[in-house]
């Protein structure tokens, strides 16, 4: 039954747009299909939409409801863009909630410019800018994925085990980019470590030898890149390849991509060393299982962190009742913690028939999914190093 269950799944991710009925429930998909980070992109967004149709097929959302999901382009970069991509999912096409959005900087202008004033509740997979804790969200603002203040000081530690005592940094000009070197560097040098240099760069050049130049000029051997693996932290690694100004990379999560590996090739082997959240537990390995047969790569980044926000909207809307905007997000948190029967991928229909019943959930998913605080993950991280031309994880902490 089972097996069944996970097949029908996987054919109705595949051919999602029969699903969608007269009383089908709109819920926006907001991610960068373009810019910096578009190669990763289609397998988040398959992943939530994984989740929106194994609880569509489940026939038990809100009394046999479906789930219409509704893609929007956040460009990852470009704020504007992403406001009025929002604006069209919340005025146009009247989305009950956003999966989404991506990139940090676009992420804090949809909440402000669109969640907030039209009372959408939005739940980003992968937005980690530490200045997210803060914002004013007016309750309606949730993610999956951990705060780069955990990341920074998971880098750090990783940097000095390593026997890494100085370091170059540069990051991306974004909210994400400067909120995670800073985390790193407070971290880093915490531990008696010293920033020799810590520089911005701007995504869409076609030469990065002059920034290469200046970090290179500050005397370390290994260089931070926290930048975006189809934008400048791309080219700044190509770039210090073909100078040779650098002997080791330390990448943040906007750099994992099977992308950096097809352009650079094998001289990243053995030269990379990098953090991604992540997890190895049940959950994870029952996520790969529910993926066969389907577009999702579950590895791919945030991969699993989509899934998990996608499921924690169509279970906190059962949990209220309701396909209402109202109401839905102060259900987020309930079903995502205990106390209540723990769920995983896979069993998504039995969290809705708890839910059903007047019973509570403690949503699991993929990422060991727990909220604290402002409703963001506590966060694991997926170590990793690259050999063979390819992504080889070392540990999980």
């Amino acid at each position: 039954m089972k097996k069944l269950m996970l097949a029908t799944a996987a054919a109705a991710l595949i051919s999602a747009p029969a699903l969608a009925q007269d009383d089908a429930i709109p819920v926006g998909i907001i991610l960068g299909f373009t810019g910096p980070l578009e190669s990763i992109m289609p397998n988040m967004a398959n992943a939530a939409e994984l989740a929106f149709s194994e609880a569509s097929e489940s026939g038990l959302l809100l009394g046999g409801r479906t789930i219409a999901p509704v893609r929007g382009d956040s460009t990852c970069i470009d704020a504007a863009a992403a406001v009025a991509a929002a604006e069209r999912l919340v005025t146009s096409d009247n989305v009950v909630a956003i999966m989404g959005a991506d990139c940090s900087g676009v992420t804090t202008a949809v909440v402000n410019n669109v969640a907030v004033p039209n009372g959408v509740t939005a739940i980003s997979p992968s937005a980690t800018s530490p200045a997210l804790s803060t914002i004013e969200d007016q309750g309606l603002f949730f993610r999956t994925a951990p705060s780069d203040a955990r990341q920074g000081e998971v880098i750090a530690n990783l940097m000095q085990e390593r026997g890494v005592s100085e370091i170059a940094v540069t990051y991306t000009n974004n909210d994400y980019g400067k909120g995670l070197a800073d985390s790193f560097a407070s971290a880093f040098e915490a531990l008696g470590g010293s920033v020799l240099i810590s520089a911005a760069h701007e995504d869409g050049r076609a030469d990065y030898s002059a920034e290469v130049g200046a970090l290179s000029a500050a005397g370390a051997d290994t260089l931070a890149v926290f930048g975006y693996a189809d934008g400048g932290g791309r080219g700044i690694v190509q770039a210090a390849l073909d100078t040779g100004a650098f002997d080791q990379f330390v990448f943040g999560d906007g750099m994992f991509g099977e992308s950096v590996i097809a352009a650079i090739g094998s001289e990243l082997d053995g030269r990379v060393i990098g953090a991604v959240p992540g997890t190895d537990n049940d959950g994870a390995q029952m996520f790969t299982a529910l993926t066969e047969g389907t577009p999702v790569d579950p590895t791919g980044t945030y991969a699993g962190e989509s899934y998990d926000a996608a499921a924690l909207i169509v279970l906190a809307m059962q949990k209220a009742g309701s396909a209402d905007r109202a109401g839905l997000a102060e259900h987020v948190m309930d079903v995502a913690n205990a106390p209540g029967e723990q769920i995983a991928p896979g069993e998504l229909a039995r969290g809705l028939e708890i839910l059903a019943a007047g019973g509570d959930i403690d949503y699991v998913g993929a990422t060991g999914v727990e909220l604290i605080g402002p409703g963001e993950a506590a966060g694991s991280y997926r170590i990793y190093e690259i050999q063979d031309g390819a992504f080889q994880t070392i540990e999980f902490r």
